[in-house]
């Protein structure tokens, strides 16, 4: 990368908003520094580019001030990398003409590496109790087994996400929609402080560039693309999560979702995600099967094992032929249990012995533990 593409970008990173098509277009097709030099000239505005916005890229140009920009960023720890570097990801070249024209990074990680092996954590920022606990254990789990958690910086999902990845001493990224050298929102500054400090703050605008709708919007493309899936945790129809949701999909990549009441509005769009394509997970375990390597793998997942599941089967169909209450004879419990009356004493000394059954005269009867485990057995069938 030569000093003037560079400079280049860095200019066009204040006069291109984030995922604008036609100026990816344009600048893929021309270059970054003809780009910019068509800005400042007199050639004409480019293919497919209306006067309204030519105007207004001419503008934006006009006062851009790229030195001041890279000394801001210096000042701030903050680096500037570009498409073809040894630092870029290159799942963002994914994204197409919508690629961001480069990254401001802070913090001290190589962000190719560590988005090699991400996964994205997202949701409401109004998120309830429920939400944010499975934020935060997914983040801290998916930690302490070696994953990048990746996530907007915001409230709700977003903040316990982070935070979970950091108190389990692990990875983490906040992909901003503003400059990283100003957190937002605001009561999350220590929060991001901390995030470059033990992980890494990305964002595609430059230094001291404030948040819009629209650019939330489109940063989650950004977040979606970098990471290998994107897993949502609580979010309205109408959620911005959904968005980054869909960008996965669209990509390629996973899409998975963490299921909530069916009563709750909070989940209803995670719901309708997992009624599409969406992966339905529980915990960190899953999605790392999901996203990861060969052999990792989430543990099976069965209820407790009960001493009669350790019976040999012809013992438990004879135990299961036992009345409930009232004694029954030798006879009668192996017509039940489909065998001969031979093989039902046999069973039932076998049975005696292991504490489940005892012998009323001559009869056959539960005992008081074995009648509370094959009562549990019945009403859950």
């Amino acid at each position: 990368m030569t000093g003037d593409e560079r400079g280049a970008r860095v200019t066009l990173s204040r006069v291109v908003e984030p995922g604008d098509e036609v100026c990816g277009r344009w600048i893929r097709e021309v270059g970054a520094t003809e780009a910019v030099l068509w800005l400042h000239g007199d050639l004409g505005q480019p293919r497919g580019m209306t006067d309204k916005r030519w105007a207004g890229l001419r503008a934006r140009a006009g006062r851009a001030d790229p030195e001041r920009d890279l000394a801001l960023a210096r000042d701030a720890g903050v680096r500037f990398i570009c498409p073809g570097e040894s630092e870029w990801p290159a799942q963002l070249d994914d994204l197409g003409d919508a690629r961001p024209v480069g990254l401001w990074v802070r913090g001290r990680a190589g962000l190719r590496l560590w988005a090699l092996r991400s996964v994205a954590v997202v949701g409401a920022r109004a998120c309830t109790e429920y939400g944010a606990h499975m934020a935060a254990t997914l983040g801290a789990g998916l930690a302490e087994r070696g994953w990048v958690v990746v996530s907007g910086g915001g409230g709700g999902i977003d903040g316990a996400a982070h935070r979970g990845a950091l108190g389990a001493g692990g990875a983490t990224v906040a992909v901003l929609a503003c400059g990283v050298d100003r957190p937002y929102p605001r009561g999350h500054t220590q929060l991001i402080t901390r995030i470059a400090e033990q992980g890494l703050v990305v964002g595609e605008l430059p230094p001291g560039e404030h948040p819009t709708p629209s650019r939330f919007i489109l940063r989650n493309r950004v977040i979606a693309a970098l990471t290998r899936g994107t897993v949502v945790v609580e979010a309205a129809y109408r959620s911005g999560a959904l968005v980054t949701a869909r960008a996965a999909l669209r990509l390629g990549r996973f899409t998975i979702g963490v299921p909530g009441p069916v009563t709750s509005g909070l989940s209803a769009g995670v719901h309708e995600l997992l009624r599409g394509e969406a992966v339905l997970v529980s915990d960190a375990a899953e999605v790392a099967e999901l996203v990861g390597d060969m052999g990792e793998l989430a543990p099976d997942r069965r209820g407790p094992v009960l001493p009669r599941d350790l019976l040999h089967p012809g013992a438990g169909r004879v135990l299961a032929a036992l009345p409930a209450r009232d004694p029954a004879g030798a006879e009668e419990i192996a017509r039940r249990a489909a065998t001969s009356t031979d093989d039902a004493v046999g069973r039932l000394y076998e049975l005696r012995a292991l504490g489940f059954v005892e012998r009323h005269g001559d009869g056959w009867k539960l005992t008081r533990q074995a009648m509370t485990s094959v009562r549990g057995d019945r009403e859950g069938c």
